[in-house]
C-alpha cells in the first residue's frame, strides 16, 4: 500500500504548529501592549477643555494651593470642581478682556456652569474617596502626577485596578506626612520603607482591609 503522506509531512505539521503558537503569543503580547498603551489608558494625553486651564501657571507660577479650587478634597469622596465664582475671584480683576477667558465670563454672566471634560475617571462600579486618601497621607501628586508642571491637565497613570492594588498591597511605599499631602514638590526620604511603615501605624491603616474587594467595589 503506498504512503498516504509524503516524508516531509511531519516537518510541515510541526512547522504549522509552531507558527500557530507563535501567532497566539504575538497576538497576546500585542493585546497586552495595546491595553496598557496611552491609546487605551489616555495617560499623558491632555483633553480639550472649554478653557485651557494651566495648572503649571496657577500652581507653580502663582503658588495657589490645591484646596483653593478643590475645596472638598479633604473631607469628601469628590475633590470638587471649582465654580465659576472661584475663577472670577481673580479674573474679575486680572485678564478681564482676554479672549481665551470669554467662556468663563459668559458662564458668570449667564449663571451657567462650565462643562469641563473630566480627566480622571474610574468606572461606575468603582468607589473612590478622595478624603480617605488625603487624611491617610496620600499626596495629590501620587495619583495625579506633577500637575504643577502641566500646562494642560493630563492623566499621569492608567487608573487601572492593577495600579490601585500596587498601593493597597503596600501603602508604606506611598504615604507621606499629612503636612506634605498638598506639597507638589515633596520628595520621599531615602528610608521611605521604614518611614512609611511608621506612618501606616500612625494613621491606623488596616492593610488587611485594603485588600478587601468591597473597599472599592460596593
Amino acid at each position: 500500500m503506498p504512503q498516504l503522506f509524503k516524508p516531509q509531512s511531519n516537518s510541515i505539521a510541526r512547522a504549522i504548529i509552531i507558527v500557530m503558537l507563535l501567532l497566539v503569543m504575538v497576538a497576546g503580547a500585542g493585546t497586552w501592549a495595546v491595553w496598557w498603551s496611552p491609546y487605551m489608558t489616555r495617560a499623558g494625553t491632555p483633553l480639550d477643555q472649554p478653557v485651557p486651564f494651566s495648572h503649571k501657571h496657577h500652581v507653580a507660577g502663582l503658588g495657589i494651593d490645591c484646596r483653593y479650587c478643590h475645596v472638598s478634597v479633604e473631607n469628601s469622596a469628590f475633590a470638587g470642581i471649582p465654580p465659576t465664582e472661584t475663577c472670577m475671584t481673580c479674573h474679575s480683576k486680572v485678564w478681564t478682556e482676554a479672549p481665551v477667558l470669554e467662556p468663563v465670563r459668559a458662564s458668570w454672566r449667564e449663571q451657567k456652569p462650565i462643562q469641563w471634560n473630566r480627566v480622571h475617571k474610574v468606572p461606575d462600579f468603582v468607589f473612590f474617596n478622595h478624603g480617605i486618601h488625603v487624611q491617610n497621607g496620600i499626596g495629590c501628586a501620587t495619583c495625579h502626577g506633577q500637575v504643577q508642571k502641566m500646562p494642560l491637565m493630563e492623566k499621569e497613570h492608567s487608573l487601572y485596578m492593577k495600579w490601585c492594588i500596587e498601593c493597597h498591597q503596600d501603602p508604606a511605599k506611598y504615604v507621606r506626612p499629612k503636612s506634605e499631602v498638598f506639597n507638589m514638590d515633596y520628595q520621599a526620604p531615602a528610608n521611605q520603607a521604614e518611614f512609611g511603615a511608621k506612618l501606616v501605624r500612625e494613621y491606623h491603616i488596616d492593610t488587611t482591609q485594603l485588600r478587601d474587594c468591597s473597599m472599592c467595589h460596593r
